[in-house]
């Protein structure tokens, strides 16, 4: 079934993780293209600059302060789109955090913790956009992941299940809205390493501040890809060109992947920054002094990808 949906200018867009890095980009691009935009999160001071941005620039935007592990806050963005601005159009699910340690020295409160916010906080955003997707009669709902949906790294166990579990979610769902003949688009965008604050906001039982598997990639350049699938419907798009080669290489020969994880996945996870795993963290609340887009690693990082 062919999908047609809106036009960028004439949709409003619930952006779910919006107060930083990818989340914060999609946000200011939708609405620079002339979408109406709700954007969520748990940071208020974010949203509220976030909003202030959006509406310097002229667009239109509303915020909602919302834990994505609680499904009523989660329903309240989704509701607030519908009072605010009389439909929504598009859902994009962008929350999400991260525990960098040995799954050995994972506590399962942790384990547990990642899990909520990072498949079930996917999981409520679907059951909260689809009523009104289907009132609207089509929609485009975009689940943002990471290659990690498909290929695992080590000293991630709990955010690699709970992306692998995104992804088994997404493909069902996909399959009952074809089989019910609904014209919502169901798209799984899968980032490599992108420098967003995510770094400085995760736990780590590293020792040190923890950095993405090189090369890493600009925020903007995943922003670019969810505005685009709004518009113009993609299953799958992995943003990154390095992705896309581990997750060929995945498709060929998994334990050739495993050997070069081995070798390089350990040390390149590490940058040489001191932190204690009691640092603050996000894990359970947000943190201030982190709602921008990018992180700490501009310098190397690609604003291109083949």
């Amino acid at each position: 079934m062919q999908i047609q949906l809106k036009p960028i200018n004439q949709q409003v867009v619930a952006v779910v993780g919006a107060s930083s890095g990818i989340g914060r980009n999609a946000a200011l691009q939708f609405a620079n293209r002339g979408a109406k935009v709700v954007v969520a999160a748990r940071s208020q001071p974010g949203l509220e600059s976030l909003v202030e941005e959006i509406q310097k620039m002229g667009g239109e935007a509303t915020a909602v302060v919302a834990d994505v592990t609680v499904f009523e806050q989660v329903k309240a963005i989704a509701d607030r789109a519908v009072e605010q601005y009389g439909r929504l159009d598009t859902w994009v699910h962008n929350a999400a955090v991260e525990l960098y340690a040995a799954f050995e020295v994972t506590t399962p409160e942790e384990f547990k913790r990642v899990i909520d916010v990072n498949l079930m906080g996917q999981v409520y955003g679907a059951m909260a956009a689809l009523p009104h997707l289907k009132r609207e009669g089509r929609g485009a709902l975009i689940h943002v992941t990471s290659v990690e949906a498909r290929r695992s790294l080590p000293l991630q166990s709990a955010y690699a299940a709970s992306k692998h579990g995104v992804d088994g979610f997404l493909e069902s769902l996909r399959v009952e809205l074809m089989h019910e003949k609904l014209p919502i688009s169901v798209t799984n965008i899968m980032p490599a390493s992108i420098n967003t604050p995510l770094f400085n906001k995760a736990r780590t039982k590293l020792g040190v501040k923890p950095m993405g598997v090189p090369p890493v990639y600009q925020p903007s350049l995943v922003a670019k890809a969810i505005v685009e699938v709004a518009e113009r419907p993609k299953r799958d798009v992995v943003v990154g060109d390095a992705g896309k080669a581990i997750l060929a290489a995945q498709r060929i020969s998994p334990s050739a992947v495993d050997a070069y994880m081995v070798r390089t996945a350990f040390s390149g996870q590490r940058t040489n920054e001191p932190k204690s795993e009691t640092a603050p963290d996000n894990l359970y609340e947000p943190i201030q002094g982190y709602d921008k887009i990018e992180g700490d690693f501009s310098e190397q990082a690609r604003s291109w990808s083949f």
